[in-house]
């Protein structure tokens, strides 16, 4: 199964996956993480996502050093990755910790537009868009894929964006269509809160996903080349740029509440016991995904695989994410025919765009 192997062109020796079934666990972990961590936001309840961020911060952090200072570190032959930081470039590095900090921008925004709008808008909207970005950036990197096939896969996850951010639309003017209407019955229901549009929820979204789209070139460039950083130290030096970072972000999001009011840092100390739990479970499923992700990429039986299944299972979360909000959190409850319909379109949109994408790979060889 897993075992000693060299790590990529960056030359650290970690323990990385050299069996077919051991490169495709990684990658459905990776899948399964993605897609579930931000439940623990949901479970916080009313408490704010930018003092759930601080606790998902260190969470990230520790998963990081956990696997770094075990898998990474192991008494072998050749290089551990605290070898590999002798040898990797500095500029590498500042790649895997700038990439660490241009990713919590990009996080922030989206566990923003998880407290506006729900993980099953949230999702598709800005990690689609973030594909979008990637794989624009990626072929002009290295356009070794069919062309046509990626950049139409690319116009149906746009697709699958615009559906999302559609049905999102008609929910909240059905639910204030619904409240007016109640009003006119009963005068009492004026009490009851207006939702607010929906333009907030996508700005947000659209937001994250642009800039999340920066985050995969950004790890690729650091892991390339004799002097790249091997997985385990990269994923290291990403959580430390996103510990440092969530130290200027926060504070900026506190005083700037995209809903609430201004909060003081220190609200973070009045949180319970259980949501600071949450915060901190929510950052060690990220980055247990995050590196398991990475771990299967540097892999030498990934190419066993398959570009189509290992692309698909990476690039799976987003929906599963849909789906947790959509069937667990009941984020559309009570929603109309049409809003159905537009939800079923981006949910085969998201998986058409994906397959396109998986399979342009082979015919660009």
């Amino acid at each position: 199964m897993a075992q000693a192997a060299a790590c990529g062109s960056g030359g650290g020796l970690v323990i990385i996956p050299t069996t077919y079934l051991s490169a495709l666990l990684p990658l459905i972990l990776s899948m399964l993480c993605w897609g579930t961590w931000a439940n623990t936001q949901k479970m916080g309840g009313k408490w704010r996502f930018e003092l759930f961020y601080y606790d998902f911060t260190w969470g990230i952090l520790i998963a990081a050093a956990v696997a770094a200072f075990t898998f990474g570190s192991f008494d072998q032959q050749e290089l551990t990755f605290q070898d590999n930081f002798l040898l990797a470039g500095y500029r590498k590095m500042a790649w895997a910790f700038g990439s660490g900090v241009v990713f919590n921008l990009a996080n922030m925004f989206l566990v923003a537009t998880i407290a506006v709008a729900g993980m099953s808008v949230a999702f598709p909207m800005a990690i689609g868009l973030a594909l979008i970005v990637g794989v624009g950036w990626n072929y002009s990197l290295n356009p070794q894929t069919d062309p046509v096939l990626l950049f139409a896969g690319a116009a149906v996850i746009l697709a699958a964006v615009c559906a999302a951010a559609l049905a999102y639309s008609f929910h909240i003017d059905d639910q204030n269509a619904a409240a007016q209407q109640a009003l006119s019955v009963d005068p009492r229901a004026r009490n009851a809160p207006k939702k607010a549009g929906a333009a907030k929820g996508v700005v947000l979204a659209i937001v994250a996903g642009l800039i999340m789209g920066a985050v995969n070139p950004m790890i690729d460039t650091a892991k390339s080349g004799e002097t790249g950083v091997a997985p385990y130290g990269l994923m290291l030096l990403f959580a430390t740029g996103v510990l440092v970072s969530t130290a200027v972000y926060v504070p900026f999001f506190l005083s700037f509440p995209v809903m609430g009011k201004p909060l003081p840092v220190s609200a973070y100390f009045r949180g319970s016991k259980g949501q600071h739990v949450l915060g901190i479970l929510g950052g060690i499923i990220w980055m247990t995904g995050g590196v398991s992700n990475l771990v299967a990429a540097s892999s030498p039986a990934l190419p066993q695989i398959g570009p189509a299944v290992s692309y698909a299972l990476s690039e799976g979360a987003p929906l599963l994410a849909a789906f947790w909000g959509l069937f667990t959190w009941r984020e559309f409850k009570g929603s109309t025919l049409r809003v159905k319909m537009v939800l079923t379109a981006m949910i085969v949109l998201f998986l058409a765009g994906l397959g396109v994408i998986a399979v342009a790979p082979l015919q660009g060889r």
